[in-house]
C-alpha cells in the first residue's frame, strides 16, 4: 500500500513517536524508507556556516561533517535497522518544510511521516499548544498523504482496527475519503464517519437555538448517508455520526470514544490565498490533542 515512504525527522525524541511508526510501516509494507534530516539553515545567504538544529551549535558544513551526521542518524536508529529493512539517509541543508518538500517532489512519496513538535522538551504549554511551522508548511503543500504522529500514546502502528474520518463536505474530504477507504479495506478496518456541527457563536455569529442545532444535525446526517453511505456498504463494519459543539474538541472525544488506532482529515475545505497562512485551526488543535496518529489529506 505505501511503497515509498519519507520520513522526515530531527534526529531527537522530539521525533521519536514518530520514529516508531515510520519505521514499522515501512517493516509491515516492505516499503521503502527515506530517513530524511534537514540540517539546519545557513547563517547568511549561500554561506556554509550553518547553525546544527540538533546541537544547536554553529558549524561549517562540508562531506565530512554532512558524512558524520548521516551516521550520526543511523546510530540513532540503529535499534530499528536491520537488513530486512530497505532504507536510506538523506541529509539537506535549509529551511525545514522547504527541503522537506523539495526532498517529496524528488522521490514521489505514497506517505510523509513527521512528528507533531520538532522543539525541545522543555519548550513551554503556549509553544506546544499549536503544531509546528514546519508541518503547516508541509501539510498545506503535499501532494501524498501527511502522517503526524504527535502523542507518545500513538507511537505505534500495529493491529489497525477502527479508522475515524472526520468529514466537513468539501471536495478536499472527497479525496480524504477516499484514501480513508482504501485504507479501511486494505487493512479490514471498521470506519466511522464523523462530522462536527460547528455551534459555537464565533461561527455563525449569533448562538443557535436548540431546534435550529437538531434542525442542522437531521440535515447533516442526511448529507453524510448521500455521500458516502454506499461506498461505506463496501465494508464489514462502519457507522456514521454528527455531533454538535466545537469541532476540534468534538472529533478528539469522538475517536476516543470509538477507540480509534487512526485519524483520517481533509487539510482544509478551501483554496487557501498563501502557504504562508497556518493550517486551519481544527486540524491543528486536532493533531496536538488526538490520541491516535492523525492523516492529513490536502490534495
Amino acid at each position: 500500500m505505501f511503497k515509498k515512504i519519507l520520513f522526515a525527522t530531527s534526529a531527537t525524541a522530539a521525533s521519536d513517536h514518530a520514529a516508531r511508526v515510520a519505521f514499522n510501516i515501512a517493516r509491515s509494507y516492505q516499503s521503502a524508507l527515506n530517513i530524511f534530516h534537514v540540517l539546519g539553515v545557513p547563517s547568511r545567504g549561500y554561506s556554509q556556516v550553518v547553525v546544527d538544529v540538533k546541537t544547536k551549535e554553529r558549524v561549517d558544513v562540508d562531506e565530512d561533517y554532512l558524512a558524520w551526521v548521516n551516521e550520526d542518524i543511523k546510530t540513532y536508529y540503529a535499534k530499528y535497522l536491520d537488513e530486512r529493512l530497505h532504507y536510506t539517509i538523506d541529509v539537506a541543508v535549509g529551511l525545514p518544510a522547504r527541503e522537506i518538500l523539495r526532498q517529496a517532489k524528488k522521490l514521489t512519496p505514497d506517505l510523509i511521516v513527521i512528528g507533531g513538535s520538532t522543539g525541545d522538551e522543555d519548550e513551554t504549554v503556549y509553544k506546544k499548544s499549536s503544531a509546528g511551522t514546519t508541518l503547516q508548511k508541509v501539510a498545506k503543500a503535499s501532494h501524498c498523504p501527511v502522517l503526524v504522529v504527535n502523542r507518545p500514546a500513538a507511537s505505534f502502528w500495529g493491529g489497525l482496527s477502527n479508522i475515524v474520518f472526520g468529514t466537513d463536505f468539501s471536495k478536499t474530504s472527497e479525496k480524504a475519503f477516499d484514501f480513508a477507504m482504501k485504507v479501511a479495506k486494505a487493512l479490514d478496518c471498521e470506519m466511522h464517519v464523523f462530522h462536527a456541527l460547528d455551534i459555537s457563536p464565533l461561527h455563525g455569529g449569533r448562538m443557535l437555538s436548540q431546534d435550529e442545532i437538531e434542525q442542522q444535525i437531521r440535515e447533516a446526517t442526511r448529507k453524510i448517508r448521500a455521500l458516502y453511505g454506499a461506498r461505506l456498504k463496501e465494508l464489514s463494519h462502519y457507522s456514521m455520526d454528527v455531533w454538535e459543539g466545537i469541532p476540534y474538541v468534538e472529533i478528539v472525544k469522538y475517536a476516543r470514544d470509538k477507540h480509534a488506532d487512526l485519524l483520517i482529515m481533509a487539510h482544509h475545505s478551501r483554496k487557501l490565498p498563501s502557504q504562508d497562512i497556518r493550517m486551519g485551526g481544527n486540524v491543528e488543535q486536532v493533531i496536538v490533542r488526538a490520541g491516535c496518529p492523525v492523516i492529513s489529506i490536502n490534495k
